[in-house]
């Protein structure tokens, strides 16, 4: 019989992830957080606590489903956070743009940082705060955002769960792990 979910257990909550063909033999559990407040909650006070001997200044995230994550986090950690917007609107002024290419969506998207947010990262450490770090090239679009503006280039990235190969996010703080479902 052919698997249609997956069960994952993260900061104490668990949860049935669907599953979603991206291509034709591959498919990945979705972990979905808008709307999860139990989840979102739990999960920002557990990254929250291995952040604590991080030396960092703002968390910044991408639009849209990590948004109530960087938010709950924010607020335990007492940081600031940025959001890399996925469309550019005028009030927005001078911005800084990347692309990215989604696993979920298979088209390149872009991200924009406001030119209001320059400011709040140019010289500053910064935390990439993500819900699910799949390829890897939206925490790339983000990290050349802030190169672009100039901020720290050492790093921390943070995410709820990783997927696809577990060897090639050991430097994620994370508090879980999806596998590819193939065939």
């Amino acid at each position: 019989m052919e698997q249609d979910t997956f069960d994952i257990e993260l900061a104490g909550i668990k949860r049935t992830l669907r599953l979603f063909e991206v291509k034709p033999g591959l498919k990945i559990a979705i972990l979905n957080t808008l709307g999860d407040t139990e989840l979102v909650e739990a999960c920002a006070t557990e990254i929250a606590k291995r952040l604590e001997n991080v030396d960092y200044d703002v968390l910044v995230t991408a639009e849209s489903k990590s948004i109530p994550f960087a938010h709950a986090l924010s607020v335990r950690t007492k940081k600031p956070y940025v959001v890399c917007r996925k469309n550019y609107k005028s009030y927005m002024g001078r911005a800084l743009e990347s692309t990215s290419n989604s696993i979920t969506t298979q088209l390149e998207q872009h991200l924009i940082l406001d030119e209001k947010d320059i400011p709040l990262v140019k010289g500053k450490k910064i935390v990439i705060v993500d819900d699910v770090i799949s390829t890897g090239s939206t925490m790339h679009a983000i990290q050349t955002l802030m190169e672009m503006a100039g901020s720290d280039p050492n790093y921390t990235y943070a995410a709820i769960c990783t997927e696809g190969n577990e060897h090639d996010w050991e430097n994620i703080i994370s508090l879980g792990h999806l596998p590819l479902f193939e065939g």
